[in-house]
């Protein structure tokens, strides 16, 4: 494949001059080493009118199929690369993101690094890290499937109205768990239990923990703490049917259904993972510090605890 025959998706939004502004630069170097940039047909629409140059810029699904994208650049927060992510669901492209945002935890980089990442990208010059997404399935009370998607971060089931609390079954592998009404669930893969999950009180899960967490809102209710289980597991929320109210599903806060009384929502582990493209082995703990700014200061490492005790120091001591 020569440079000419690869295609890079290039996913932004026109809503901050300084990411049309990375838009630009991004493209501009995408043609100069002579690769094709493509943008998604919304994408072009907003960007279009903001940016000095499209020439050589294909549009996604018109000039250049899915398939056929080698891999994403994206140019923003957390939300943009959910977007990105769903664009190239049906391919195999990894997603880089490039964080415009504020704490943007699944950019690989900041802003700062943006004209290197594109180098890189060019050069092939990066790893391709797999993470677990969420199969999701609406059925009615008759179990008829009424819709299916996916997630990468989280599926949550939440009432519709602020006055009416939902009255759900937690139910595990096909066998109730537990009863209650509350606000909603969350049901969070550890890709998302930095986001929703986190929020709403569950635990962060390391992204080679593969575990789904499941975390009642504002459960009433003595048993009702976050739960975490193993991907080969089914969790199913029932709507019961004495609900006064209705329910909403989202998922990744980009896609939501109505729900009516006594549907089911199934969650379980997709067969397709996301593929993120990485440019550097940075510890998830490292990543955990420097997007929540989390204090570490005294730590002294580990040599503080394998190093022998010197004679000095054990007459202070």
């Amino acid at each position: 494949m020569t440079d000419a025959d690869r295609s890079i998706l290039v996913v932004a939004h026109a809503h901050r001059p300084e990411t049309v502004e990375a838009a630009q630069r991004v493209l501009t170097a995408l043609r100069s080493a002579g690769a094709r940039p493509v943008l998604a047909p919304e994408d072009g629409a907003e960007l279009g009118p903001l940016l000095d140059d499209l020439d050589g810029v294909a549009t996604l699904g018109e000039d250049v199929r899915i398939d056929e994208i080698e891999l994403a650049i994206v140019l923003g927060g957390d939300g943009t690369i959910l977007r990105a992510a769903e664009l190239v669901r049906e391919g195999t492209a990894p997603v880089l993101g490039i964080n415009m945002g504020h704490v943007g935890f699944l950019a690989e980089i900041e802003r700062d690094d943006m004209d290197d990442a594109v180098r890189r990208v060019i050069a092939r010059d990066y790893s391709v890290e797999e993470r677990m997404a969420l199969q999701v399935r609406v059925k009615d009370a008759s179990d008829r499937v009424l819709y299916e998607t996916w997630a990468l971060n989280e599926a949550t089931v939440e009432k519709a109205s602020r006055e009416r609390m939902l009255e759900v079954v937690i139910e595990i592998d096909g066998r109730p768990l537990s009863t209650f009404g509350c606000d909603g669930v969350v049901v969070s893969t550890p890709t998302g239990s930095t986001a929703y999950n986190f929020s709403a009180g569950g635990p962060v899960i390391w992204p080679t923990v593969e575990a789904i967490a499941v975390v009642p809102l504002s459960a009433h209710a003595l048993f009702a703490k976050p739960l975490a289980v193993g991907p080969e597991h089914a969790v199913a929320i029932e709507l019961l049917q004495r609900n006064l109210g209705m329910g909403v599903l989202w998922c990744d806060g980009r896609r939501s259904l109505d729900l009516p009384q006594g549907a089911r929502v199934v969650v379980r582990r997709s067969e397709r993972p996301v593929r993120l493209a990485r440019l550097h082995p940075a510890s998830f703990t490292d990543r955990l510090v420097r997007k929540f700014r989390l204090p570490v200061e005294g730590w002294r490492g580990p040599s503080a605890l394998t190093a022998p005790v010197s004679t000095e120091q054990e007459g202070r001591e």
